[in-house]
């Protein structure tokens, strides 16, 4: 269900087919209804809040926190999650919760337009620093590694820092802005990478304490894509970042994201058709699939003696950048080790990478 803005010469005589008192401001391609923007403002607040009552996402009193990059899809979800909690009386806490990778030109100004947000939708705002957590920014680590697997690094660091944000916070839930079209490079990613474990989960609203409300919800059909959000996001004069990582420009998601719009331009439902590809994914009962345990260094979520985040720690304090990275097989605490780097495949953040929940 994708909303695309019309010609304004082709649609200023027609009228909105829902309301029929305001010109037409955009089409909609799945029913191709000439719609006008506060019928869009509706059409897009209804669906999001049928789809959380629908799937019982949250309970009342429940601490939820928002990850709020800046950007626009972060800057969606909270107008939208700040304005339907109002309106319905969900009863939610909400927060903001923002990390800064320490990316100068970047990261730095996009916290900035988080900052207002704060102030804007009255919500409390939590950042947390890779300095402050890892004793390194993204700044110091690409100029050790240069810009090959600088988005390794960033999205394994990323998501074990929204998790100890949640855990700071006392949060129930971490909602991220992760939509449509991110869970389809996710799913061609994952099968390109022979990821079993990633393939099967990647395709959930929900996994474990996340919850990506803008991805395909199964049952109700809710697509979310890039051209919907910032067409709400225009409309509605949202306060966003729009400037790209100034690091990810070779990242391996990128590659999937342009195929995926090359496939979109001759098949429109490509992205819908990629997701149920994914969902369709059923994993043999008899393979095994990696244990979940804690990290013995630091207590993080991990399959393996060492988290991920702490391989790749060791290599930097240790002066071995690529310990951890790929195919390659580096000694930790004596011994050999391939901590979580699943055959050769690097976990990278959203911008760059598969959405590690």
């Amino acid at each position: 269900m994708q909303e695309v803005g019309t010609n304004p010469k082709r649609s200023s005589g027609r009228m909105c087919c829902i309301c029929n008192q305001r010109r037409a401001a955009l089409k909609r391609t799945k029913t191709l209804e000439q719609i006008c923007k506060e019928c869009f403002y509706d059409v897009f607040e209804e669906e999001i809040h049928q789809a959380i009552v629908s799937n019982q996402l949250f309970k009342p009193g429940q601490r939820i926190a928002i990850c709020a990059s800046g950007g626009k899809d972060s800057t969606v979800l909270a107008y939208v999650l700040s304005t339907l909690n109002k309106r319905y009386n969900y009863r939610l806490d909400l927060f903001l919760l923002s990390v800064d990778e320490g990316i100068t030109g970047y990261r730095d100004d996009s916290l900035e337009t988080v900052k207002r947000n704060e102030i804007q939708y009255g919500l409390p705002l939590k950042i947390l620093s890779y300095k402050d957590l890892y004793g390194w920014t993204m700044d110091e680590i690409v100029k050790m590694i240069g810009l090959k697997n600088n988005c390794t690094f960033c999205g394994v660091f990323g998501r074990q820092a929204l998790d100890r944000g949640a855990a700071l916070l006392e949060v129930d839930k971490v909602v991220t802005g992760h939509n449509a079209d991110d869970i389809a490079e996710t799913v061609l990613l994952n099968i390109l990478r022979g990821d079993i474990a990633r393939l099967s989960r990647c395709t959930s609203i929900t996994t474990g304490q996340f919850i990506a409300l803008f991805s395909t919800i199964i049952g109700f059909c809710l697509l979310q894509t890039l051209d919907r959000l910032a067409t709400y996001a225009y409309f509605k004069k949202l306060d966003y970042f729009s400037t790209e990582c100034i690091y990810s420009p070779n990242a391996y998601r990128g590659f999937a994201r342009e195929f995926i719009k090359d496939l979109e331009r001759l098949r429109p439902r490509a992205i819908l058709d990629i997701i149920k590809s994914g969902e369709n994914f059923r994993i043999s009962t008899t393979m095994k699939m990696p244990e979940q345990g804690t990290c013995e260094r630091c207590g993080y979520i991990s399959s393996q003696k060492w988290c991920k985040a702490c391989v790749l720690l060791e290599g930097l304090n240790r002066g071995l950048p690529t310990l951890g990275i790929g195919r390659n097989r580096g000694s930790v605490n004596g011994r050999k080790n391939s901590e979580e780097t699943k055959g050769g495949k690097s976990i990278e953040s959203k911008g760059c990478g598969t959405l590690d929940f």
